[in-house]
């Protein structure tokens, strides 16, 4: 993929119709807008009052999005200095940085040592590298069994991927609600305080679109 500058528009909340300018490339591909809608549409009341993780934040759209619709607090987490600087710019240029924290970091080792300050539920989106998800899958797939090992009882974890992604590896396999859009996938995860059937995100009974 050629890199291109694109315009990443927040479609809801306070911050709606901001825009993050964006260099899209092969390492570098922003969530997309109907992904992003499907996304909060199905959190739903899950959403305002709640930390948000954004993990692998990239351009952190997903994060901002989230604080747009009345997350308390967003984390963002990324390895690359350049994206964390970017994010931080558009944090101040909203005028949200009092309600984000960024983190320079491998997300991989941080889960190791995250202890939840909360003991209220938390949205955690995790949006990797696709490379993340077919050369590390094992690894990837322990992070996910710790984070949903760690979070409180009610929080969400959410996943998304693309096409061959092989989520039959995730923990707790059968619990995840599963959306397709496109070659776009979506994944999510209760916490309950037993194990459940299935899961469901929001309370607004939303299906695939």
């Amino acid at each position: 993929m050629e890199a291109a500058r694109v315009d990443i528009r927040i479609v809801a909340g306070d911050l709606r119709g901001r825009k993050v300018t964006a260099v899209v490339h092969d390492g570098l591909r922003p969530t997309p807008q109907m992904v992003r809608e499907a996304l909060f549409s199905i959190l739903g009341n899950a959403v305002p009052d709640r930390t948000f993780y954004d993990v692998f934040a990239g351009t952190g759209v997903i994060g901002m999005e989230a604080i747009s619709r009345g997350a308390s607090k967003a984390v963002f987490l990324e390895k690359d200095a350049k994206l964390l600087d970017a994010i931080q710019k558009y944090l101040a240029k909203f005028g949200i940085s009092d309600r984000t924290q960024t983190l320079r970091t491998d997300v991989y080792r941080y889960w190791e040592r995250w202890i939840p300050v909360e003991k209220e539920p938390v949205n955690v989106f995790f949006s990797p590298p696709f490379p993340d998800l077919t050369e590390k899958m094992d690894e990837f797939s322990a992070m996910i069994r710790l984070v949903c090992d760690k979070i409180p009882v009610a929080s969400v974890v959410i996943i998304q991927a693309e096409d061959g992604f092989t989520e039959d590896k995730l923990p707790f396999y059968a619990e995840w609600d599963r959306r397709k859009y496109g070659r776009n996938l979506l994944l999510f995860w209760v916490k309950e305080d037993a194990p459940a059937e299935s899961a469901t995100a929001g309370s607004d009974g939303a299906e695939s679109q």
